[in-house]
């Protein structure tokens, strides 16, 4: 199977492609494909990277990518549970030529402009949610239907883009390949020591030429992303693990200096890791 492009499967007479995924992990090699795809997770937990910026899925998060955004998704394999997905692909031009341009379709308009950086829905879509389970059972008019359902809603509703850089050029095989054995390392080894070396022999480059190919792809610096890689992965440390202690969360994810750890930490989120952990408890359903 190619890496990049990835195509989805579909007739030739799809308009809207239903998709399941289940396992015990999701598709976690770097892909694009030219449809846009909207993804709402019934159950599985890990990290996505899309564009420049990697963040945490969990159930019952929706998830919208724009056409030829590079994404790639890394379950958690200490999580016991098997994943599921339910996603649909459609283009810009499924339903017509021009049809997103139509006047009364400008939020919706707005709403695809910003998945070309990746979107992620922040409320809490109950009826979204069971709409994208009965579309499974559904005929192809009744899909139809579901989908406009789905997508007049969450045009309504607050989102978050994600990253602030995408590449949406179509990337060769050898390139997605070897973007997504880098990211594959640093998703396994974040809590070790990383030097540039081991990664750019992983890469098949030359240390400059790798630090000048993955800033390119990415408008990063190799460590910044590997910076942003641990710290993603403490915030789980920090929301899920209250028995550890800070210093422990940084040693946990490859921070050998804590005075460090708690400065990027601020830089990246905002607030100290203290502080972060405690807005999460503070969040919590008092017993």
């Amino acid at each position: 199977m190619k890496i990049l492009p990835f195509k989805i499967p579909k007739a030739e007479s799809d308009i809207l492609i239903v998709q399941e995924d289940r396992g015990r992990m999701f598709y976690e090699q770097l892909h694009q494909h030219q449809e846009i795809q909207l993804s709402y997770i019934i159950s599985g937990r890990g990290t996505f990277i899309v564009g420049d910026t990697i963040r945490d899925f969990q159930p019952n998060d929706i998830i919208l990518f724009g056409s030829n955004v590079p994404h790639v998704f890394r379950n958690d394999l200490e999580n016991d549970e098997d994943s599921y997905m339910i996603s649909l692909f459609f283009t810009n031009t499924s339903f017509g030529e021009g049809f997103f341009n139509l006047p009364k379709l400008q939020k919706t308009q707005q709403l695809l402009r910003d998945a070309n950086f990746g979107v992620k829905f922040t409320e809490n879509q109950t009826y979204v949610e069971l709409l994208f389970k009965n579309i499974i059972q559904q005929n192809s008019m009744q899909q139809f239907a579901s989908f406009f359902e789905i997508l007049s809603i969450l045009t309504q509703s607050n989102y978050e883009t994600i990253s602030s850089f995408i590449n949406t050029k179509n990337y060769t095989d050898d390139e997605g390949k070897r973007m997504s054995a880098v990211f594959e390392f640093v998703m396994n080894h974040f809590d070790q020591k990383i030097i540039l070396e081991d990664v750019a022999t992983i890469a098949n480059m030359t240390p400059n030429a790798f630090c000048k190919y993955f800033k390119q792809h990415t408008n990063k610096t190799f460590f910044k992303f590997l910076t942003e890689v641990r710290i993603e992965n403490a915030c789980k440390f920090l929301t899920n693990a209250t028995q550890l202690s800070i210093a422990d969360i940084a040693y946990n994810c490859g921070f050998f200096n804590v005075s460090n750890f708690n400065r990027k930490f601020k830089e990246i989120k905002g607030v100290t890791p203290t502080a972060y952990r405690k807005k999460i408890t503070d969040q919590l359903p008092k017993l």
